[in-house]
């Protein structure tokens, strides 16, 4: 390029501009090259900014911007409160509930459930969709003034956790230090129910392990299942279970060598509770007289479900003197449990109905001669009074021998996270 070039380029406002971009990089290669003997003086160089008018644009037409919300069904909530909180008009649900065969899946909607929504810029919904207790999606579509209903079956994956903690207070404060959901927390309480008693045999410094199913849904935790294995440390003495279903789908609770941790009867009809008094010669808290205790009173807020310790059918239900709201069971082998000063029975429950081990028969009151809300359970053998507390309960059946393999199968695994789980303690703990 000739000097003189150079210089049409810097007489030139207009073509500065266009130039410029090209005139420096050449200068670049001209100097890394060391090609030309005479550098010519430098070429001033000047900003100019000028504003550009922008033609306006438009962005589409009202209701094309689609905004993706997501919120809780809370159990104060209706239809109409939780879409409005989801960001649509209040007049949008009067429009859905008009398409009564769209608006029916949301009488399946429970307190906690996850429910997704598009909302357009002007407020109108455009889907509304939650997963149901079956595993499927169910949505609701926007179908010019009116809504239609879909449901598929959903993508549900299927983890496994472990956790551990240790006994400092009780197994439910435990539990949630090691922030394991209070539905496993009960499983484990069920599964060792016959051999470790949670209200009286707890120590400072037992210790547990559980293996449990987790389910997801896009990338997020649904629900928790089934508890596969676990083991608890107690009075210097380790318990161990594993989950085994066998063809029939009969499912139970195993030790690793086949035998059923299942007992005829659970230690406590509750859950958690503490025992207020106990088996024996006690002061009457409203006759302040020394009689004969014939059972056990467990404190528990009112309303606390009342469990069936074992399989029977329901002799009586209803009010009896000093017992108030009075369920009798009758067991095989002469058994009969006895459980009182109910507030009211489970729904259906009445004499001749049959019921599992550990089904909700009633509800924690005050009726009869209570003092404070409690339950009182009497264990009774051919009509004889016992202690539920220190009796001896047989077990049941264990694994056939025929599914002896499969169970080891089945079993092997998971005992290996157990294993895992009681090293990494003991890790540590060094």
């Amino acid at each position: 390029m000739h000097n003189d070039e150079i210089g049409i380029v810097t007489r030139s406002g207009g073509r500065r501009l266009r130039w410029l971009a090209v005139a420096v990089p050449l200068f670049g290669v001209v100097a890394a090259f060391g090609m030309v003997e005479h550098v010519p003086e430098p070429i001033p160089v000047r900003i100019v900014i000028e504003p550009l008018a922008l033609s306006a644009t438009s962005v589409g037409d009202s209701g094309t911007i689609i905004y993706f919300q997501e919120d809780r069904f809370k159990r104060s909530d209706t239809l109409a409160t939780l879409i409005e909180r989801l960001g649509a008009d209040e007049d949008e649900a009067a429009t859905l509930l008009r398409s009564s065969r769209a608006a029916r899946p949301f009488r399946l909607l429970l307190p906690g459930t996850t429910v997704q929504a598009r909302v357009d810029e002007v407020g109108r919904l455009r889907s509304i969709s939650f997963l149901t207790d079956r595993d499927t999606l169910l949505s609701v579509d926007r179908l010019g003034d009116s809504f239609s209903r879909f449901e598929q079956q959903a993508d549900v994956a299927r983890g496994i956790e472990m956790r551990s903690g240790e006994i400092k207070t009780s197994l439910f404060a435990a539990t949630d230090a090691a922030g394991i959901p209070d539905g496993i927390a009960v499983q484990l309480a069920d599964i060792f129910g016959g051999d470790v008693d949670f209200h009286r045999d707890l120590r400072r410094g037992d210790h547990f392990g559980v293996v449990f199913e987790t389910f997801y849904h896009g990338g997020k935790t649904i629900r928790f299942g089934r508890v596969l294995a676990a083991d608890f440390y107690s009075q210097r003495k380790t318990y161990r279970a594993v989950w085994f279903q066998d063809p029939w789908e009969r499912g139970g609770y195993y030790t690793p060598d086949g035998e059923n941790l299942r007992k005829v009867f659970l230690r406590s009809p509750l859950e958690f509770s503490r025992v207020t008094s106990g088996f024996g010669l006690r002061r009457h808290p409203i006759f302040q007289q020394w009689r004969a205790h014939q059972g056990v009173d467990y404190g528990a807020p009112i309303g606390t479900r009342v469990k069936s310790t074992g399989d029977g059918v329901v002799s009586f239900a209803g009010r009896r003197n000093g017992y108030g709201n009075l369920i009798v069971l009758r067991h095989h082998g002469g058994y009969s449990t006895y459980y009182a000063h109910l507030r009211n029975f489970a729904l259906g429950l009445r004499a001749g109905r049959r019921v599992v081990q550990g089904e909700i028969i009633g509800y924690v009151g005050q009726t009869g001669w209570a003092s404070g809300p409690h339950l009182h359970y009497e264990f009774h053998l051919h009509n004889q009074n016992r202690n539920p507390l220190t009796m001896a309960f047989p077990t049941a059946q264990p694994i056939l021998a025929i599914e002896l393999a499969a169970f080891r199968r089945t079993a092997e695994p998971v005992i290996a996270r157990l294993d895992l789980l009681k090293s990494g303690d003991l890790a540590l703990l060094e």
